[in-house]
């Protein structure tokens, strides 16, 4: 097993930040160039936004299809086909003469980002002592963050600057440099055991999965989380925007910097798992992004960014408590139970802009407050409905 500090560790924690930059950077891109998509192709703003929806319906469905092929084939070799994927599907962007091709590529570059959600915790976890564990997963979703952030200043500055095929073509090329890093520094597995599938096999080990008690209530503590951040988002910067604030898109999108704080969290986390359990964790994140959401009732630009800084370091820190006690708890079918949680966090995702939409409209964002409060006092209950759930007799301890 590969031991924390370890050179291997090393290797393989750097590897797989890179990756995580790598997916989400390419995954994100689009979203600050929608007012540009929408003028060169003639399109409305719904229209536009579907350049990074089709992008997370194709990963939704690869999740499920890429984690049960990953226990039959192996690791490695399918994170990396899938990235070269991505690779290449980016690029091709720029050559696009119409915007059902661009739809067309983006919905492949969705695709293939599904492979690193849906592999790297199992990778880690068949390969790593659960110490290491702890600290890699924290890396690996700073990674997460890091390159949701990167790709969309990434996007707007070189779109400014150069134009819209450019940008395409330039991150083709920045991820291809990142390819070959990721290819020289990941270990092999050495500890990867292959399980042939079929459909039915399939089935029931995500039903399997999600009969399991220890990790049901993580996936809906993934997917609830992020339904209520990503969204918190889209909704604080109609408020910003309007009077006193009057924010310009500029600085909206500076908004996104503020994830920062949630790369430090996720990499700390890794050291605060050495003293408190996951659920502990989780609970105690969750608490502080409930805080962050209070902060941002303020009226002062200072405090609510403040809050939003909170919110970003909470929930990274539940997210990787979260998703390597997934990996933890699942014995068997590792990608498949890893899959299956970030299919719950971008169905979170995907449904929290019309949740939060009900409490907007009639109450501003004094309600889209009082909606996220509600969601995240039941993860808090879930949360601390496992750290109950592991101290009973009989139940195994992830870490």
């Amino acid at each position: 097993m590969i031991e924390a500090g370890s050179r291997r560790y090393w290797r393989a924690s750097i590897a797989l930040l890179i990756g995580s930059l790598l997916v989400f950077a390419n995954l994100y891109l689009p979203q600050p160039l929608l007012p540009v998509l929408a003028q060169d192709f003639a399109l409305s703003s719904a229209q536009a936004s579907l350049a990074l929806s089709v992008s997370t319906a194709a990963l939704t469905l690869a999740l499920l299809m890429i984690g049960p092929l990953s226990d039959a084939v192996g690791r490695k070799w399918l994170m990396i086909v899938s990235m070269a994927g991505i690779c290449a599907s980016t690029g091709l962007v720029s050559q696009a003469d119409s915007f059902t091709e661009l739809l067309t590529l983006r919905a492949m570059t969705g695709f293939f980002a599904g492979a690193l959600p849906a592999i790297a915790m199992a990778y880690m976890g068949e390969e790593m002592s659960p110490a290491a564990l702890a600290a890699a997963v924290g890396l690996y979703i700073s990674g997460n963050s890091l390159g949701g952030i990167g790709g969309r200043l990434f996007g707007g500055l070189i779109t400014d600057l150069y134009g819209l095929d450019d940008t395409f073509a330039l991150m083709a090329c920045f991820s291809f440099v990142l390819l070959l890093l990721f290819i020289w520094l990941l270990p092999e597995s050495r500890h990867f055991q292959s399980q042939p599938q079929s459909l039915n096999r399939i089935i029931g080990n995500y039903l399997s999965h999600c009969q399991n008690p220890l990790l049901w209530p993580a996936y809906l503590i993934g997917g609830l989380n992020f339904m209520v951040f990503l969204n918190q988002y889209s909704y604080i910067t109609f408020r910003l925007s309007a009077t006193p604030y009057e924010l310009d898109s500029r600085w909206l999108g500076l908004l996104f910097l503020t994830y920062l704080s949630g790369t430090a969290g996720a990499a700390y986390s890794g050291r605060l798992l050495r003293r408190w359990s996951p659920p502990a964790l989780m609970a105690l994140a969750i608490l502080l992004f409930m805080l962050g959401t209070l902060l941002t009732l303020s009226s002062e630009l200072v405090v609510v960014i403040a809050g939003l800084l909170l919110n970003a370091l909470a929930f990274f820190s539940a997210h990787s408590a979260a998703s390597g006690w997934v990996s933890r708890c699942s014995d068997q079918h590792r990608a498949s139970a890893g899959a299956l949680y970030f299919v719950s966090y971008y169905c979170g995702a995907s449904v929290g802009g019309a949740y939060l939409g009900i409490f907007w409209q009639p109450f501003g964002w004094s309600g889209v407050v009082i909606g996220s409060l509600l969601v995240l006092l039941l993860t808090l209950m879930l949360a601390l409905h496992l750290a109950q759930l592991t101290k009973k007799p009989g139940k195994i301890r992830a870490f």
